[in-house]
Parts: structure tokens; sequence; C-alpha cells
């Protein structure tokens, strides 16, 4: 296996710090450093100026300050250039009215995306798919979602996702199948027999010993 095959089946990990990056973007250079202290939802798409990007960057760009309100970036990337990038940038603000506020990494090398796993050789040597990774303040790969070329993202999912992610770390709670916020939440399970005997009577939403819920 050659190193470049190598490298192209690099994967990040969950709770594991996300790969560094310095990289040529829209709004300048940016770093994984400058993101300290705020989440960052990074995502590739596969090309500028085509029609399924164009829809996912709209979403993105429309929910940006849903995300800016939950302290939560977004950090764009395609294997294009600079220039490309600025010219489909203001492309889709003269065809459809939509600003792109958010930095869009210009990734000509395939050094971020191969660092990501972002190129997937089963769908293409040379684009990144539809991949989207959620990183702490601290830096750790909190969520990584791969879609194909062909099907668009939800970007609701996503600020779904950072809005769970948050309630879990600030309450130590887990967050059930399509929570939203303000609906109970998950009791994580008790690791004891005697904590177990007696989860029934601590006032929680009970079903059983194992499966209890809560509201915040």
């Amino acid at each position: 296996m050659t190193e470049q095959n190598e490298r192209q089946l690099q994967f990040p990990q969950l709770n594991k710090p996300a790969p560094a990056f310095n990289a040529k973007t829209t709004h300048g250079n940016r770093t994984l450093e400058d993101y300290k202290g705020k989440w960052l939802v990074l995502f590739s798409h596969p090309a500028d100026f085509t029609p399924v990007c164009t829809t996912e960057f709209m979403g993105f760009a429309n929910a940006a300050e849903e995300f800016s309100a939950m302290n939560t970036e977004l950090l764009g990337l395609s294997i294009d250039s600079i220039h490309a990038h600025i010219a489909w940038v203001r492309n889709i603000e003269e065809n459809f009215g939509v600003n792109i506020p958010f930095p869009i990494i210009a990734d000509l090398s395939m050094e971020v995306a191969h660092a990501y796993g972002m190129v997937q050789p089963g769908a293409s040597d040379t684009a990144a798919v539809r991949a989207t990774f959620i990183i702490d303040p601290e830096g750790v790969m909190r969520a990584m979602v791969y879609y194909p070329m062909s099907n668009g993202r939800s970007v609701n999912e996503f600020l779904r996702l950072v809005k769970a992610l948050q309630t879990s770390d600030e309450n130590s709670v887990a967050t059930p199948e399509n929570w939203v916020e303000g609906e109970p939440v998950i009791v994580p399970p008790p690791h004891t027999v005697e904590d177990a005997a007696g989860r029934k009577d601590k006032g929680y939403d009970y079903v059983d010993w194992y499966f209890s819920k809560k509201s915040l």
C-alpha cells in the first residue's frame, strides 16, 4: 500500500483530538486553534457550482445565526481554489439572495480532506464526500456524519445534534431519539446493584431500573 493510500484510509476518531490544520480560506488563514473555546461544525462538499452543494450552503448560511447563538462556528471545505470559492459565493448571492457568512477552506492539496477522511476512494479519489464533523471547544472530535455525493444533508439535524451534545455535557445526561431542547432527557443507568434497586424512588419518570427520564 502506498503512503498516499494509507493516508486516504486514515480517519479521525470520536472523543480524540481533531486533526490540526492550517488552511487558506475565503476569510483568510484558519487553524483549528482559532476555534478554541467554541464549538465548530466543519463540513465538506464535493465541488463548487454544483446544485446539491448550493442548497446545503444556503441551508448552513440561513442557520448561521442559530449556530452562533450556541457558540458554534461554521467552516466549509472543498477541493477547489480560493477563486472558485469566491466566484461561487458571489454567484449564490446574485442568484438566490443568500449571503454565505462563514469561511470555506480551499483544499487543492487535499491535506485537510485526507486528514479528516473526507476523500472516500469508493466515491471519488479527487473530491470530498459530504462529511460533517462536530468539534468541541477543547478541539475534541464529538461527532462525524458522512453522506453520499447524491444526497444533501439536513442542517436542522446538526443544529439538533450540537444542542444535544451541549446539553449532555452540561447536565451529565443522554438524549433519546430525535430529542429537541425542552424535552425530557435520559438519566444515565446505575452502576451498582444497590443504585439499581433504589432507582424507582429517585423521583424520575421511571420505566425500569435501566430506563428513566427527567426534565431539566
